[in-house]
C-alpha cells in the first residue's frame, strides 16, 4: 500500500477479513493500524475495497456491535468512492435462525435438533439477540454467500456444499436469498448444516477439488474464513502471523482464530508473503 506524505492513498487496494466473532475492539484496532479507519472508527480508506467473509457474531462480546460497525463503514466507504461489503457466514445463519425459529424442533433422524440448541452450543450471545433490530435483519438477509472479486473466489466456508444451490455465483446467491426470505425451517437448517462443513480443499485431492470448483464458479484462487489457521497447521492461535496458502496455492485461508487468541488478519489481495 502506498501512502503519500500527506496521508492520501496513491493506489486502490482490496482487502479481506475473516471471522471477527464479536471482537469489535480488536477489529477496529486492526483496521486503524492499516489506515482503513480513523481514531473514531470511521472510514478513512478512500477508494479501497474491503470484504468481510462472515461470522461477525457468537463467541465474542459484541457481535451486533461488529455488524453496526460494518454497516456504517459500508455507507461511509460508498460516499468516499470506496467499497465495504460482506458475505454471510454460518454463524449469521445461526443467529438469524435462532431469531426466527428459536427452539422449534427441526425434523431429524438424529435426535432433537433446533436452532436454539445449536446457537447455545456454538457460542451464541443473548446480548446479540436482544440487540437485533429490523434494520440488522434486513441488511443481513440481503448479503451474498459468494463473491467473485477479480481472480479471487470469496467464500466463508471452505466447502463445496455451495454447489447444492446452483452452478454460478449468481444462482447460488439468489437461492440463499430466496431461502432467507422464507419460513422454510428445513431449508434454513440445511443451509446452516451445509455452511458448517469444512476442509474440502485439504489433502492430496485438495488442489484438484479447488480447481474443479473454480472451473464452475470462476476465479484463480479461493479465499475463505471459517477454518482456523492454527487448527490447519497444528500450532497455537497466538503463533499465527499470516494467512495460510495451501492446495498448491489455489486456496487462501484467512481465519486467524481471533476468538481463541489469534490475530485479526486483514489480508490484501492479491496476497504475497511479504505483504
Amino acid at each position: 500500500m502506498l501512502v503519500s506524505s500527506v496521508g492520501v492513498r496513491d493506489e486502490r487496494r482490496t482487502y479481506v477479513i475473516g471471522d471477527v466473532h464479536g471482537h469489535r475492539a480488536e477489529l477496529a484496532g486492526a483496521l486503524r493500524a492499516l489506515g482503513l479507519v480513523d481514531e473514531d472508527a470511521n472510514w478513512s480508506g478512500g477508494a479501497d475495497h474491503l470484504w468481510f467473509l462472515g461470522d461477525f457474531v457468537d463467541r465474542g462480546p459484541d457481535g451486533v456491535g461488529v455488524i453496526d460497525l460494518v454497516m456504517r463503514l459500508c455507507a461511509q466507504a460508498r460516499e468516499a468512492g470506496g467499497q465495504v461489503d460482506s458475505l454471510l457466514g454460518n454463524h449469521e445463519i445461526l443467529l438469524l435462525g435462532m431469531h426466527k425459529f428459536g427452539d422449534t424442533d427441526v425434523p431429524s433422524d438424529f435426535g432433537p435438533r433446533s436452532f436454539a440448541r445449536s446457537w447455545e452450543i456454538n457460542g451464541g450471545q443473548a446480548s446479540d439477540q436482544e440487540a437485533l433490530t429490523a434494520e440488522h435483519l434486513d441488511w443481513l438477509t440481503s448479503r451474498p454467500v459468494l463473491a467473485l472479486v477479480g481472480d479471487h473466489l470469496l467464500m466463508h466456508s471452505d466447502t463445496i456444499e455451495y454447489l447444492q444451490w446452483g452452478e454460478t455465483v449468481e444462482e447460488i446467491n439468489a437461492a440463499v436469498l430466496e431461502l432467507l426470505r422464507s419460513d422454510d425451517l428445513a431449508g434454513w437448517w440445511e443451509c446452516w448444516r451445509r455452511m458448517t462443513t469444512r476442509y474440502s480443499f485439504r489433502g492430496p485431492q485438495g488442489p484438484e477439488v479447488a480447481e474443479q470448483l473454480m472451473d464452475i464458479l470462476g476465479g484463480k484462487q479461493i479465499v475463505h474464513g471459517h477454518s482456523v489457521i492454527a487448527d490447519q497447521l497444528g500450532i497455537l492461535p497466538a503463533q499465527v502471523e499470516a494467512p495460510y496458502e495451501y492446495a498448491g496455492g489455489k486456496v487462501l485461508g484467512i481465519d486467524g482464530g481471533l476468538f481463541v487468541g489469534g490475530p485479526c488478519l486483514i489480508v490484501p489481495l492479491p496476497y504475497t508473503p511479504e505483504d
